[in-house]
């Protein structure tokens, strides 16, 4: 049987296509992260082109994709589509993208990822980042069946509608599930009558025929995921054997009307298995092939690629493109970079086999991949072609850039970094490419969606973004506000849709190790204890207290489970107060950083100081009053900035306590204190960007502590947007004129981003607020960062904001 051939390529989306579906021979469907379904019909056979139709515009990624074939019903069949906005929606192909669905389907509390439809369309099958896999009748389209995934599932990546009775899913918890519809009850979990170990986290299924025509091992249906294996299985459960060649992830799988097997993943290819070999390797000129899907009436296959494309590849010649489209086809594979990390470790030039060596050497595998020392002393990658004999240049190895300063480029864009991500120990690790110019937040999010992550991880990886390019973002979600509005006299949000307001979720800077504190605080307190001074030094055992609980506690997620295995949190907390009240001013900056990253733990922010009190006045006084101990312990906070010596504070001491006071909104006890010491806490803001009786401000070259000033008046604005009348006018306005302050004095484009973020989500929140921000002229400050920087996401948030002052 010969080889597939390109047949058609269709463009038109604008981001990685995630799903495709192939009903007949003459269209094929697609879904993509420009948030839209394309349904593309052929209008012409030689060449076969294809012309597409806008069926849905979603707001949100669309990841997941299937077909339910024509029925009485619906003789034209339905289209069935879910995404990022966790709505399942139904509609018939010949509708388009401004006709209202035929129906939505809500039960999803995250991402939907995968969607099958039963073979004769009874039902249909979903599975999301939530965890939860539904079964929906097709007849009321209501929920049928709630499919239980006990343990750390995280997410349910794959389904499959096996046939009317039974259903598969793969998940993120490295299990296969078979459930028996039969055995659902109203109201009550499904359980899988047979769970199966795979060893690595499954995100594709697919059915595999059966009889004569069945697959040669006798599988019924395979699984893959992200150690590159195939697995093929009996439904008793019985692994009957697995099929290896590709060198990444496996995101896709589908079956030929022959039982061969199609697969698709992240080392670029589609690859074609007969029996337990592999016939073919089709290598895309992009970094994945995320999707793919096979015609029942004429064998081809189609898939979707992060370049955007959607590629027919056909064994018949009558349907292969002209040979210049084959031959374009071919060149932008051969011309395609491949940066260095999607091969692994570092490849060392010295010791690359020549060019030449490509003559007289043969693979041992179809989709073989080696790399050899180009005559212009590039690197170039060549694979394998079992059918053709011989090896195909697939592309030219380039460098990555962390530490080089080169640019790297990937997925056809040049990045300043593209990091490896190590989501699960063990596994390997995940390609991140990232520009400096980029919002970490954005690329976060984009991260997650393309290898469909959990978005719990959002800002764990935006730290790690962060971290490792010594910078600081934030971005926006599609959370929606409360209804109820104590200060609202019309609209609270823009009608039209926004990219950055309103972002309701609180920011938290919590990125640490523990090790270092500890080490530091160890070191400074046997300092005291040699000098005598006993009264302010720790004993031993309350060193290992604090220890134990800052290596369990500093720098993580806290649980309502860590928590309760943490019994002496709240001693470690009042250690860390004394230390930071009492030591020299010098000394106190290990015991402010532990204390910002313990206060996002439930019941932190309820812990007083004997002497000092709360929290927040234990941080902030500890940072900027520089007496030993803390001079002013009863005076107020408003007091305050008018006695302490400016000249002596340190801008680290005060970044941290800022962070504390940013992290403090991440807790329901943490709230209500920041508004029950709002008055102070946003007096000391005004004082440090220099607002406060012409007194200069205190670290306005520090721009860690500049993200830290505008983070904590950013909560301020998302609590007042959450909670509406949670604070008064007064911090408002204070909000207000710390950030106008800010943007005239700072250039950097994080610190202005997160300033004018403060203000959007104000003047999104609307009624009085709104005419606050306005009476303030708050317009001004935002003309003025989007004047200071020609970062797109500020000038995108700059017409937002100025969308809300018409």
């Amino acid at each position: 049987m010969s080889d597939f051939k390109l047949s058609a390529q269709l463009k038109g989306h604008e981001a990685d296509v995630r799903a495709v579906s192939f009903p007949a021979a003459n269209a094929v469907l697609s879904s993509s992260r420009d948030s839209t379904v394309r349904r593309w019909l052929k209008t012409a056979d030689k060449p076969p082109t294809f012309d597409a139709t806008l069926t849905s515009q979603g707001n949100g990624y669309i990841n997941s994709l299937t077909f339910v074939r024509p029925t009485e019903t619906w003789p034209d069949g339905l289209i069935v589509s879910a995404g990022q906005e966790s709505i399942i929606e139904v509609k018939r192909p010949t509708l388009t993208a401004t006709d209202n669905a035929d129906r939505l389907l809500v039960g999803h509390g995250h991402n939907v990822c995968a969607l099958d439809v039963s073979p004769r369309g009874t039902y249909l099958v979903s599975g999301g980042w939530d965890g939860k896999a539904i079964v929906w009748g097709t007849d009321k389209w209501e929920m049928k069946a709630h499919l239980a995934h006990e343990g750390e599932v995280r997410s349910v990546w794959a389904v499959l509608a096996y046939d009317e009775n039974t259903v598969i899913t793969g998940s993120a918890d490295t299990y296969v599930r078979i459930f028996d519809l039969r055995k659902a009850s109203h109201g009550n979990d499904t359980e899988p009558v047979r769970t199966l170990s795979t060893g690595t986290l499954v995100r594709a299924l697919c059915k595999l025929p059966s009889g004569l025509k069945g697959h040669p091992s006798g599988a019924e249906f395979a699984s893959a995921g992200n150690d590159g294996i195939i697995r093929l299985w009996k439904l008793n459960g019985q692994e009957v054997g697995t099929l290896q060649g590709h060198d990444s992830f496996i995101y896709s799988l589908a079956c030929l009307p022959s039982a061969d097997i199609v697969s698709a993943g992240e080392d670029r290819t589609v690859r074609i298995w007969r029996g337990s070999e592999c016939i073919q390797t089709i290598t895309h000129p992009a970094i994945s092939v995320w999707a793919v899907a096979v015609c029942p009436e004429n064998g081809d296959i189609v898939s979707g690629a992060s370049d955007n494309v959607v590629r027919v590849f056909t064994r018949s010649s009558e349907r292969t493109a002209d040979p210049e489209a084959i031959a374009q086809f071919d060149e932008s594979v051969r011309s395609s970079a491949i940066p260095q990390q999607q091969l692994g470790s570092t490849i060392n030039k010295e010791k690359l086999k020549p060019a030449s060596w490509l003559l007289s050497n043969a693979g041992s595998k179809d989709g073989q991949v080696t790399t050899v020392l180009e005559e212009n002393n590039t690197i170039g990658a060549y694979q394998w072609s079992s059918s053709q004999q011989k090896w195909i240049h697939v592309g030219t190895v380039v460098d990555s850039t962390g530490s080089s300063g080169r640019k790297v480029e990937y997925n056809g864009r040049e990045y300043d970094y593209v990091f490896d991500v190590d989501i699960e120990e063990g596994k390997p690790p995940l390609k991140l490419p990232y520009n400096l110019s980029e919002n970490p937040f954005e690329a976060a999010t984009k991260f997650l969606g393309d290898n469909e992550l959990p978005i719990s991880y959002l800002d764990q990886v935006a730290q790690f973004i962060t971290t490792n390019t010594k910078g600081a973002t934030i971005g926006q979600t599609s959370d929606s506000p409360s209804s109820e509005d104590l200060y609202n006299d019309g609209p609270a949000v823009s009608e039209s849709p926004n990219k950055f307001l309103p972002h309701t979720e609180y920011l938290t800077i919590t990125q640490a190790k523990w090790e270092p504190a500890v080490k530091k605080l160890k070191s400074l307190n046997e300092k005291h204890l040699l000098a005598g001074n006993k009264h302010i030094a720790m004993n031993p055992d309350g060193v290992d207290g604090v220890e134990a609980v800052l290596q369990a506690a500093m720098g993580s997620a806290p649980s309502s489970e860590k928590a309760k295995s943490h019994p002496g949190l709240a001693n470690t907390v009042q250690t860390i107060s004394g230390l930071i009240t009492q030591w020299p001013y010098a000394d106190r900056l290990p015991a402010l950083d532990a204390l910002r990253c313990l206060v996002v733990w439930p019941g932190v922010a309820s812990v007083n100081e004997p002497k000092y009190g709360n929290i927040v006045n234990v941080a902030l006084k500890g940072a900027i009053d520089s007496e030993q101990p803390v001079q002013y312990a009863d005076v107020s906070l408003v007091d305050l900035v008018k006695l302490f010596n400016a000249d002596s504070v340190n801008a680290n001491n005060v970044m941290l306590s800022l962070r504390t006071v940013t992290n403090l909104f991440s807790t329901e006890e943490g709230r209500r204190l920041v508004v029950t010491e709002s008055a102070g806490i946003i007096t000391i803001l005004a004082r440090i960007a220099g607002l406060v009786d012409n007194l200069p401000p205190i670290g306005k070259e520090n721009n860690n502590l500049q993200i830290a000033l505008t983070s904590a008046i950013f909560n301020y604005s998302c609590l007042l947007f959450k909670e509406r009348g949670a604070v008064g006018l007064d911090v408002i306005s204070g909000v207000c004129e710390i950030a106008a302050g800010v943007i005239s004095q700072q250039t950097d484009p994080e610190v202005l981003f997160r300033a004018v973020m403060a203000l959007g989500m104000i003047l999104a929140t609307g009624g009085q607020a709104r005419s606050v921000a306005k009476a303030l002229e708050v317009g001004g400050a935002i003309d003025e960062a989007a004047k200071k920087s020609s970062e797109p996401r500020i000038q995108t948030l700059s017409k937002e904001c100025k969308a809300y002052l018409k």
